[in-house]
């Protein structure tokens, strides 16, 4: 028997969190694991320039017959002029292409596919640490991953000199994975010197650089956050992007992301976009339409678009004010200096908890949180800072 033959797969380390903390009865159980935005109230909203998006949509639309297989050409304009900004977009447009996907995991998954048919032989090069699922989506692809320096425990920051090292020794061949902002897990962002090294070692090592840019938005700002991607591209020739619109937009549900390529010359960008629409046209044959139509409205018209700045700066402010009541009540509490979970970017922040101090919390004080002490910043609830401070607190003592 085939199926029966089949034994249960672990379950995912994230998502699984998320199940047994739902199951959990215990009244005061706080979940910083899963890796979306709440409110102040612990729901994931639909922000109000999405809700107009979607009233507009819903009088105006006539048809639900497929997309074209990369998106409509309106998408994927809107995206690369927010993805790159409107000065580089102006400057190499024609080198530029665009493929809605679904969310930043399709886009990644759809640069793997891309790796696998046309760069066969080559190493895809991931941070340490990274996203647990950059390994098991690129591998899962056919790819040889490896890792490079990144994290530095004992600053809590990016290891520069360590990182730069790494990278300088990796040949043309491969391919090095680089997340723009917001760094996950760590949330550790590579400095602008930093990046001006990096962009000089891709230039002459020629290894080719393929960015996640799954947060735009919540590091600094949308401009901002793009720095580091476009001081890469002003010495890089060729590169591929995988961004998404589950964080900054709130449309986890809707699954829109897209996967971008800037080539040496607008015929390679042609080329290179035809072999992208086939691999597409394999794994998923068009995206979803609904998502894809809510983000470009919300970036074609100035009046969503201001609302959506707006809002996005609202959370991104939410979560630097989680960041404050975290650090300074953990401090308060111990004496200790926390305030790298101040100097960190984005949803998440490397805690430095042990397992066994993670084990402690999720079995003693139900708090769930990934195995390596990741917390979801944006997550935590004004109501359960202190219980989560004085919890942390407890961990320490119990295992230190």
């Amino acid at each position: 028997m085939f199926l029966a033959s089949i034994e249960a797969a672990p379950a995912d380390p994230i998502l699984g969190l998320t199940e047994a903390y739902r199951k959990d009865p215990r009244q005061n159980k706080v979940n910083l694991g899963v890796g979306v935005f709440m409110d102040e109230n612990g729901n994931t909203p639909v922000l109000e320039s999405v809700k107009r998006a979607e009233r507009r949509l819903w009088e105006s639309e006539k048809t639900k017959t497929y997309l074209p297989i990369s998106g409509t050409p309106e998408f994927d304009a809107q995206v690369a002029q927010l993805v790159f900004g409107a000065d580089f977009h102006g400057l190499a447009g024609n080198r530029v292409a665009v493929c809605q996907s679904p969310g930043g995991t399709g886009g990644l998954r759809i640069g793997a596919e891309l790796l696998r048919n046309f760069r066969r032989g080559g190493t895809l090069w991931l941070p340490s640490p990274s996203w647990d699922n950059h390994q098991s989506l690129f591998t899962a692809a056919g790819l040889t991953v490896k890792s490079y320096a990144y994290y530095n425990p004992a600053t809590r920051g990016v290891d520069v000199e360590a990182m730069c090292a790494d990278l300088a020794k990796i040949p043309a061949g491969d391919t090095v994975l680089l997340h723009v902002c917001c760094h996950n897990p760590t949330g550790a962002d590579i400095p602008a010197a930093g990046w001006e090294r990096v962009a000089d070692i891709a230039a002459q090592a020629g290894w080719l650089p393929f960015f996640d840019f799954a947060y735009q938005g919540f590091g600094d700002g949308v401009a901002e956050d793009r720095a580091g991607l476009l001081a890469v591209l002003r010495k890089a020739p060729e590169a591929l992007v995988a961004s998404s619109f589950s964080k900054n937009m709130g449309l986890y549900a809707e699954r829109v992301g897209a996967f971008s390529i800037v080539a040496a010359s607008d015929k390679a960008a042609n080329a290179a976009i035809s072999q992208i629409k086939r691999i597409v046209r394999v794994i998923y044959s068009n995206p979803p339409k609904h998502g894809g139509m809510l983000a470009r409205l919300v970036l074609e018209d100035p009046e969503l678009r201001d609302l959506w700045l707006q809002e996005l700066n609202a959370m991104r402010q939410r979560i630097a004010g989680n960041r404050q009541l975290l650090a300074s009540g953990l401090h308060q509490r111990s004496g200790q200096d926390f305030s790298f979970i101040v100097h960190q970017k984005g949803m998440f922040s490397y805690s430095g908890l042990s397992d066994a101090q993670v084990d402690y919390l999720r079995e003693e004080k139900g708090i769930y949180m990934v195995k390596g002490g990741r917390i979801n910043v944006a997550g935590l609830l004004p109501r359960a800072v202190d219980y989560v401070c004085d919890s942390i607190i407890a961990s320490l003592a119990a295992h230190p």
